[in-house]
């Protein structure tokens, strides 16, 4: 009896990492196709650090930073960006919303404003240690820099994390 349960646990924890997979996929094929066209003035969204901090929250620090670290190399290698920028990025966004981590409570972090803020703060440090290796000063001041990708964009990620919010908002 115990070898069953044993055996069904780990059936379901392995059909949860190839969903997370599935949606690392969909995910990275979207910012790559879709996210042009809502685009504005050249900022996108990055989903992939809100998946990031979905998985710190549900299975907690470590396997956030496995989960921000993969998600990451593989978008560096299919996007045929600089390999290591996001793989980095993403595995401090995964150590950084691991500390959020609560046994039982995830949904109930998922499911209000504090994934908003995480997202947000996360969402704030990745974008400066990603674009920190793109800075060019001859192309644009630190200030524009700060404000286009520290600030704008991070504020468009966060907007588009409401979506992962409303899907885990209690049920009355």
């Amino acid at each position: 009896m115990r070898i069953e349960v044993q055996d069904t646990k780990s059936r379901k924890e392995t059909i949860r990492y190839i969903s997370y997979a599935i949606v690392l996929l969909l995910m990275s094929v979207a910012h790559l196709t879709l996210m042009d066209f809502i685009s504005v003035g050249g900022i996108t969204p990055d989903l992939l650090i809100i998946l990031s901090v979905w998985i710190s929250l549900k299975e907690g620090q470590f396997k956030g930073v496995v989960a921000g670290f993969t998600a990451g190399l593989f978008f560096d290698i299919i996007s045929l960006d600089v390999i290591g920028t996001n793989a980095l990025s993403k595995t401090l966004v995964g150590f950084i919303s691991g500390y959020f981590y609560k046994e039982g409570a995830s949904d109930s972090i998922i499911g209000s404003y504090r994934f908003l803020l995480i997202v947000l703060g996360c969402a704030f440090v990745h974008n400066l240690i990603y674009f920190f290796f793109y800075l060019k000063p001859s192309e644009i001041s630190f200030f524009m820099f700060f404000i286009k990708y520290g600030v704008a964009q991070t504020l468009y990620t966060t907007v588009f994390a409401i979506f992962g919010l409303l899907v885990k908002i209690p049920r009355k």
